[in-house]
């Protein structure tokens, strides 16, 4: 049997932390290790804890990117995964530039966290398609041209498998994740790439593999 991923929420509204406590814990596969409410909270729990996945807000006392740096300058292995309500480019930029796995907003419901947690612990990162795409726009005529550069070494691997003519369930069966964490990569992909479907990321993934060739 393999063994639950234990989690931590640090975040500073107690119905909110509560809530995604409850819901995770009524999951199979995952464990609650702590809680707290600010930057001290979080980086006492994960010293003595440590968590597979500490989970982070922003808006926190002592700022949830300050326990994010302060927290990975001691336990650099350690995954962390904001969980916020804050879309600004900036915030995400600056976390994800400091090691957070992943970028998750506060809208996503339930089973798609928990699928989201088990890509992160399996080795993944994850960033909300909408402020992926919104990044890709942002990030300079380098990303713009190439937008393959902004795919992660998973979101490649599924977009391969994908182009070959694999559906989302064997891909996942292929690689040892959830069918819905693939569903997640291909959204992911499908914002980072531009396309609105599976044949076109396919073609578009085609039309990249001629041009190295060229």
């Amino acid at each position: 049997m393999t063994a639950a991923i234990t989690l931590a929420v640090v975040d500073d509204h107690p119905l909110f932390r509560e809530g995604v406590i409850r819901s995770l814990t009524e999951m199979d596969g995952f464990s609650i290790v702590g809680e707290g409410s600010s930057k001290e909270d979080a980086l006492r729990i994960a010293v003595q804890q440590r968590p597979d996945i500490l989970l982070l807000d922003i808006s926190m006392p002592g700022g949830g990117l300050d326990a994010l740096s302060l927290i990975l300058d001691q336990i650099p292995d350690q995954k962390i995964v904001m969980l916020t309500v804050s879309e600004a480019s900036d915030d995400v930029m600056t976390a994800l530039k400091s090691g957070a796995k992943g970028y998750v907003l506060k809208g996503v419901g339930s089973r798609t966290l928990a699928d989201i947690l088990r890509g992160i612990a399996a080795g993944d990162s994850y960033v909300a398609p909408t402020l992926s795409a919104r990044l890709i726009s942002e990030n300079g005529t380098d990303s713009r041209a190439n937008p393959f550069s902004a795919l992660t070494d998973r979101e490649r691997e599924v977009l391969e498998l994908a182009s070959a003519g694999l559906s989302n369930k064997h891909i996942g069966l292929k690689l040892d994740l959830h069918e819905k964490t693939i569903k997640h990569h291909m959204t992911q992909i499908f914002a980072k790439l531009e396309v609105s479907n599976r044949t076109e990321a396919a073609m578009a993934f085609r039309d990249e593999l001629e041009r190295r060739r060229q």
